[in-house]
């Protein structure tokens, strides 16, 4: 048998198992599933899914093609069998960091974070003192200027995956050395930012928080983390009248209401207002997003004693 009709077959079974799990189930136990899509969108998303399994059948050598493989799996929702190609093709590349990079990526979306945490340290450990480079983007920006770097984005996710286990000083860690790495751009400067912001806070470090924000002006070069630097913005400001602001007439099913209302909460909930901090993360989860980092992170919250 070729090695792309291998690599199909393997694939076909890791699938049928993940299938029959569903994609993934929230931490206060609802099955969670891909999300609707508009028929217009899941046709370009199964049209661009098609080509990347083309390409990785053709090219079972191809590390950048099992990513993107695993990528286009997962903008359909199908996150489990994304991770199904992602640790496929780790049997062939065990030493590779970008795999490792997206695998942990799919690990937080299914809410396990554990392994996440295991792919993201190692992928952490083993490019510590490399030279970074700027990740594609699989869902461009407007501009369509990709803005992300490999190394933030390890750091960015292994961080996040302690967070969501409580592990404060750990996340801590992971965020003071995505720092360094965000500085290639406002964005990453901005998405960083805001989870250590978060996580300082939780530590009761107000001060090295402020600090933290002290970089952060209303004219950064910000192209695709708006929701980051608003919050940002906010938080500098200090006041409620500044947080309560970022909610209005944001759609509450996307992505930027369930990271707007989380970063809200926690905010709330660092001041000491734990019912409307439980409140905001009601609402995130009522909304429905599951998939987005403050879904998830609201989950976390409401799941803790």
């Amino acid at each position: 048998m070729s090695p792309g009709r291998a690599l199909a077959s393997g694939l076909l079974v890791l699938f049928a198992s993940c299938a029959s799990r569903g994609e993934a189930t929230s931490l206060l136990g609802r099955r969670l599933e891909p999300l609707p899509l508009s028929p217009e969108r899941r046709a370009e998303l199964t049209a661009d899914l098609r080509a990347a399994a083309r390409e990785h059948r053709a090219h079972p050598e191809s590390e950048e093609a099992a990513i993107w493989h695993g990528r286009r799996l997962a903008y359909l929702g199908r996150y489990r069998d994304a991770i199904a190609v992602y640790g496929a093709a780790l049997e062939r590349f065990p030493n590779s960091t970008k795999l490792l990079r997206h695998r942990g990526h799919r690990y937080i979306t299914v809410r396990d974070f554990p392994a996440a945490e295991r792919d993201l340290t190692l992928a952490a450990e083993w490019t510590r003192g490399l030279d970074d480079e700027i990740e594609p983007d699989g869902a461009p920006n407007a501009l369509g200027i990709p803005r992300s770097t490999h190394q933030s984005n390890v750091t960015y996710h292994l961080g996040l995956a302690r967070f969501l286990q409580g592990d404060f000083l750990g996340a801590l860690a992971a965020y003071r050395r995505g720092l360094d790495l965000s500085r290639v751009n406002d964005d990453m400067l901005c998405a960083t930012s805001t989870w250590l912001v978060y996580t300082l806070k939780r530590l009761g470090r107000h001060d090295e928080a402020r600090s933290v924000l002290a970089a952060i002006h209303p004219d950064l070069d910000v192209i695709e983390n708006h929701a980051y630097h608003r919050l940002l913005l906010a938080y500098r400001d200090g006041s409620e009248e500044s947080l309560e602001a970022l909610l209005v007439d944001l759609q509450p099913t996307s992505t930027e209401f369930a990271t707007t209302a989380f970063g809200v909460g926690h905010e709330y909930l660092v001041r000491g207002d734990r019912e409307r901090a439980r409140s905001l993360f009601r609402r995130i989860l009522d909304a429905g997003a599951w998939p987005a980092f403050g879904h998830v992170a609201a989950e976390a919250e409401l799941a803790r004693p």
